[in-house]
């Protein structure tokens, strides 16, 4: 049988030759198609043993260089911070809710938090508690500063630090800007720690971003992603201009650096939005040009101080803009005033739209905010105005900021619709109880009309119509014809509601 198995060498090689022989006939064939047939410009085929040519990478090969020189100066931050109340929150939203800006509170919104890691001990919430707030931070220089997010560490008793090769350092707290969310913290008596530096350039849509901290109390982790976006406002201030990123942060990443290819810090990574408490690619990070502002600031003083001109102010769009005769829907439109503050004693009024500060162009209501704020109190702001259909130009002495919670700078929320039509049955505000003696209450609104749908309620007055007081319906009604008559698809309306004045721009049907 074995014998029977076996073949001669020579019966063995006469089928392979066979087959060889016709798998070079093949070759042969698929030679002469590919060099002389239609596609004459194809290329041959590497010969035998040549290297295969790897493609291309779009993105740097690793990050592993970067890693080594930024990971030694971030840090785990700890804050032991009291806590007086135990409501019931679950472990994916044991951020201590009363910390949480109304706007988190607020469905759907709700997940758009700074989560920094309080654990939730249950108990009936009559005595305090000392609880642990986890974070991340990085040094900033080799004696022992470090930058973190303020909601990390504020009302906290004590911070300690661990460093990336497990050391731990007692910290103390050199100051916090709430409104940017920053906070600069101290390590004394070192002069040799392994600093990091803020990068001097914007970075943009697209560019990499590699994220390190201490997500879930796992320090030194890194993520790595892209600018998701820039400017972002979550309505957590009227300073907000956030980074979006998607390299993944979680719980305890609050206050980590976003790194660029270089290695420079690009953002301070401070909240994310989560329908389920984790990451799912939706990260902000300050901007390292305000970090650098704000820590500055407290590095000197252990403050933050703001310019104030004492304005409310808000958007401006398209319809306002036509109602105006604006040719842009750009700049920060006055409401109200601040009584005896700068802007009111420089001539501002209501309805003038601020263009620009000290020749920077303002793009809108935000903007003026930022722009007023970086202003040193003391110091001249000139602000080109929009008033009556003209340009002006006002000087005023930019003041401080009040230690109170101010919301004059504050860009203001239109109500839902912040446009309405003149379905309305209006009355003089003196004929009204209760209404005082100037403008004019709307007394009932047809709730199938565009008011109903653009916010406008019985009880609000109607202030001035095209920038003149009224103080009866029939001044209404000639205000709107006379913008009519001069052919302006809307006018422009200043309306109080309860203690808010604002301006809303209503759609002028053609006559």
């Amino acid at each position: 049988m074995f014998m029977r198995l076996m073949s001669s060498p020579q019966s063995r090689r006469a089928p392979l030759d066979r087959r060889f022989a016709l798998l070079a006939c093949v070759a042969a064939i698929a030679a002469v198609v590919v060099v002389a047939g239609p596609g004459a410009h194809f290329a041959l085929a590497e010969p035998p043993g040549a290297p295969a040519q790897p493609a291309e990478r779009s993105g740097p090969p690793s990050f592993a260089s970067i890693v080594r020189s930024v990971k030694p100066a971030v840090i785990s931050v700890r804050a032991k911070v009291t806590e007086t109340n135990s409501e019931d929150m679950s472990s994916q939203d044991n951020e201590h809710e009363q910390r949480r800006p109304p706007f988190f509170r607020r469905p759907p919104f709700d997940r758009f938090f700074r989560d920094f890691g309080i654990p939730n001990f249950p108990d009936d919430g009559s005595q305090p508690r000392l609880t642990l707030a986890q974070g991340s931070g990085f040094f900033i220089s080799a004696d022992g500063y470090v930058v973190t997010n303020a909601h990390v560490v504020s009302d906290s008793q004590s911070v300690e630090i661990e460093t990336d090769d497990q050391k731990t350092y007692k910290a103390k707290v050199v100051g916090t800007d709430p409104k940017t969310d920053v906070a600069l913290l101290k390590v004394d008596g070192r002069s040799d720690l392994p600093y990091v530096a803020f990068a001097d350039n914007v970075p943009q849509v697209g560019d990499w971003v590699l994220a390190v901290g201490n997500p879930y109390g796992l320090g030194g982790t890194v993520t790595a992603g892209i600018v998701s976006a820039r400017g972002r406002d979550i309505g957590t201030s009227p300073y907000d201009d956030f980074i979006q990123i998607d390299a993944p942060v979680n719980r305890g990443n609050s206050g980590g650096p976003a790194f660029d290819e270089s290695g420079k810090v690009v953002g301070v990574t401070t909240a994310i939005y989560s329908p389920s408490g984790g990451s799912v690619g939706i990260g902000f990070a300050i901007p390292a040009d305000t970090v650098k502002s704000v820590v500055a600031q407290l590095k000197e003083t252990g403050a933050v101080t703001r310019g104030w001109i004492g304005v409310q102010v808000q958007p401006v769009t398209e319809d306002i803009a036509n109602s105006l005769g604006l040719q842009k829907a750009e700049g920060a439109l006055v409401d109200e005033l601040q009584p005896d503050g700068p802007a009111s004693k420089a001539g501002i009024k209501p309805g003038d739209v601020i263009q620009s500060v000290t020749g920077e162009q303002v793009r809108d209501a935000r903007d003026l905010a930022k722009k007023i704020a970086g202003i040193e109190p003391g110091q001249t702001a000139t602000l080109k105005v929009f008033r009556d259909g003209s340009e002006t130009t006002v000087a005023l002495m930019v003041a401080k900021m009040p230690d109170r919670t101010v919301t004059e700078n504050k860009p203001s929320r239109e109500r839902r619709g912040g446009a309405a039509s003149l379905g309305l049955r209006l009355a003089p505000a003196a004929a009204v109880a209760g209404e005082g003696t100037r403008g004019v209450v709307v007394t009932e609104v047809d709730p199938d009309g565009p008011a109903a749908e653009r916010g406008v309620h019985a009880g609000d007055v109607i202030l001035d119509v095209a920038g003149k007081a009224v103080d009866n319906p029939f001044e209404v009604r000639d205000a709107v014809e006379q913008a009519r008559s001069a052919g302006k698809q809307a006018v422009l309306i200043r309306i109080k509601s309860g203690e808010t004045a604002r301006y809303i721009a209503v759609p002028l049907a053609a006559g």
